[in-house]
């Protein structure tokens, strides 16, 4: 090798990772029109229909629950999956599509707790957000509430919370306490930031996550992650077992 090939070998790319080996997204907001994400039913079918292009098998959408914005409840959000589910039907995609939701640490959650009324995905998964730049107080209390009354707490988006960034002994406590940890996919593209970003691979890099969802709220989401599959971080994902994979 000459001294010129030795300094400036190019770097090896690597081909697009294949999202069929994830099999299902656990993290999405597809119902028209009930929260930030899908507002027709054309655009739902056009995400569902990217979906199935990149290889998905199921999708479990989750829409927000939070009482301030969004104050979802089961029975609409099940009313608008059976209406997605008319209209995949109709126009023929092969995809499956399920509900649960993302619900908000608010003042409303433990009560739902306590009276079993969340929605679920899975073996009784449940997706939890916390808002993003005030660390909530409470959490022992939330994860002991969750846990007793037969939930599984997964936490949306860890890498996403300001207050942790830098750090993720958080995340590997509480998964050595039984609470699941999901990474955003397209906080590896740069999405929401370098500190984000490196704050989801130093997840990858310790195997301290559990889950991986695309939070996908439009088209452009997956049009992004598409165009950067070849990154070496969404390949180590595939080193991992993630429970994407049983559902």
């Amino acid at each position: 090798m000459g001294l010129f090939d030795r300094f400036f070998k190019k770097k090896e790319v690597l081909p697009p990772f294949d999202l069929s080996r994830i099999k299902v997204d656990i993290h999405s907001h597809l119902i028209p029109g009930i929260d930030d994400g899908s507002q027709s039913m054309d655009q739902t079918i056009a995400l569902l229909a990217k979906f199935q292009s990149l290889g998905y098998k199921k999708v479990i959408t989750t829409p927000h629950i939070m009482s301030d914005s969004y104050p979802n409840t089961p029975e609409i959000i099940q009313s608008g999956l059976e209406e997605v589910r008319k209209a995949i039907q109709e126009v023929g995609l092969n995809i499956e599509i399920e509900a649960a939701a993302e619900y908000y640490f608010d003042e409303t959650l433990m009560p739902k707790i306590k009276n079993k009324e969340l929605m679920t995905f899975g073996d009784q998964y449940v997706l939890i957000e916390f808002a993003f730049h005030s660390a909530p107080q409470y959490l022992e209390q939330l994860f002991f509430e969750l846990q007793t009354n037969g939930y599984r707490p997964v936490i949306a988006h860890f890498e996403r919370y300001m207050y942790y960034l830098g750090d993720i002994e958080k995340a590997i406590d509480w998964r050595r306490k039984g609470i699941n940890i999901q990474v955003n996919l397209n906080s590896l593209t740069g999405h929401y930031g370098p500190d984000i970003r490196k704050q989801a691979e130093k997840l990858i890099d310790a195997g301290e996550f559990d889950f991986a969802g695309t939070d996908c709220h439009r088209i452009e989401h997956l049009m992004l992650l598409e165009d950067n599959l070849n990154l070496p971080y969404f390949h180590k994902i595939g080193n991992y077992l993630v429970k994407n994979m049983t559902l």
